[in-house]
């Protein structure tokens, strides 16, 4: 594990802070009502890169300039290293450029920040063995819980990149047709049973053409997000078979708003979990491809103080996003940059780690009951979720900044 990598912005030398020296993401941001463009957080404070680039600080053809990560994720990963290795070298401590840089830092309580990247396509897995295995156990028994595929393939399905919205972003209950298990007929109308899914999203910096292997994966992708893809339980009750989700998971994904390199996170790499049967060769790790990072969501009913509902990490995954990857190239799919990749819900083996409302009520059966003293099955309007990551070091953390979404009350609808 490496050691907190000090500042002379003095914001960014706390172990409380979720963004040392050590993080550097990346993010797209405004003041005062300008133009959105690229920067870094470090401590409580934005570094503007588009500011630098024009300045001559730094050289990466302009990509800094255009407001948006995806153009910079084009120029590849040597550049990503270059980026990275130049801006620590800018803002150690006792760098010769203090003086020069100070005049392009921004606080971060006087920014507006925007979405990081343009999304190209959202792939969504469903590759957490604690939630499939509970999820599954609900609809069909623990015998059953599994589907005979899970322990050999990253199950997906292909969603909606224009339903991905940044942190803070209101999200509106879904109208959709339901039917319950004793309704002769559908009906249309409001999701009753909204819920959340505690993801980490991988962003695509490196586009294919055709298969690549597990380490070419690891390289191509840019970085993470914490991710929540929000979705209408009882709507994909009713239209999932045969083909899974559709309308149910379209209404919002939900991303954090800064992008943690792949490369901030490399000292928490860790193995992924004993395999029951082994894997198909392609999709063998070399080295270990998950991370050790410690994850949470809390609720807030409208007015209200937030309460912890969940607790896990993403070292429970059964599939590294490298997995994912590589086996979404298998059939010569192309990959392009700026595609985002959902890890599928991130539970543990406990109760208190469930990282969905379906899992943790069970299906309803068991509300919670919150901080409030009210109780949820799932939510309701004017609830507030909130995602919350960060890897811990010796000293320090790097974290992602929250991913928070609101719950509007559903749209009038003369169906």
């Amino acid at each position: 594990m490496t050691d907190l990598k000090r500042s002379w912005v003095d914001s960014a030398n706390s172990a409380e802070t979720p963004f040392p020296l050590n993080n550097l993401p990346y993010g797209v941001f405004s003041t005062d009502g300008g133009a959105p463009r690229c920067g870094t957080a470090i401590g409580e404070m934005i570094l503007d890169l588009a500011a630098l680039e024009a300045a001559g600080v730094l050289a990466f053809d302009g990509t800094l300039q255009t407001g948006s990560w995806n153009a910079f994720m084009a120029l590849g990963k040597p550049e990503w290293d270059r980026l990275r290795a130049e801006l620590t070298e800018l803002l150690t401590e006792g760098a010769a450029a203090e003086a020069d840089l100070k005049a392009h830092l921004v606080a971060q309580s006087d920014a507006t920040l925007h979405m990081p990247f343009s999304v190209t396509e959202y792939t969504d897995f469903y590759a957490g063995r604690h939630h499939a295995f509970n999820v599954g156990t609900m609809f069909r028994g623990p015998e059953n819980a599994l589907p005979p595929n899970w322990l050999h393939i990253p199950i997906g399905y292909n969603g909606r990149a224009s339903s991905v919205v940044l942190s803070g972003t209101p999200v509106v209950r879904p109208n959709g047709q339901l039917k319950g298990p004793n309704d002769e007929m559908p009906r249309f109308g409001p999701s009753q049973r909204f819920d959340i899914e505690l993801e980490m999203g991988a962003i695509v910096g490196t586009p294919s053409k055709g298969p690549i292997s597990i380490s070419e994966a690891y390289d191509a992708i840019f970085g993470y997000v914490l991710l929540n893809d929000w979705s209408a339980r009882d709507i994909q009750a009713w239209e999932y078979q045969p083909l899974g989700p559709f309308q149910a998971k379209a209404t919002a994904t939900t991303i954090s708003p800064w992008i943690v390199t792949a490369a901030a996170l490399e000292p928490f790499r860790t193995s992924g979990p004993e395999r029951d049967v082994p894997l198909l060769d392609y999709l063998k790790e070399p080295a270990p491809m998950l991370y050790d990072i410690d994850l949470e969501v809390t609720m807030a009913p409208e007015g209200k103080a937030p309460t912890v509902i969940s607790r896990t990490n993403y070292n429970e995954m059964y599939y590294s996003a490298a997995q994912q990857l590589t086996h979404h190239t298998t059939s010569g799919c192309p990959m392009r940059v700026g595609d985002l990749l959902g890890s599928g819900t991130i539970s543990g083996p406990e109760k208190a780690n469930r990282g969905s409302l379906l899992e943790l009520s069970w299906g309803g059966k068991e509300p919670l009951t919150l901080d409030t003293g009210e109780t949820r099955s799932f939510i309701e309007d004017g609830d507030t979720l909130t995602l919350k990551g960060a890897a811990h070091g010796d000293g320090y953390q790097i974290g992602f900044g929250d991913c928070i979404g609101t719950l509007m009350p559903a749209r009038p609808t003369t169906h």
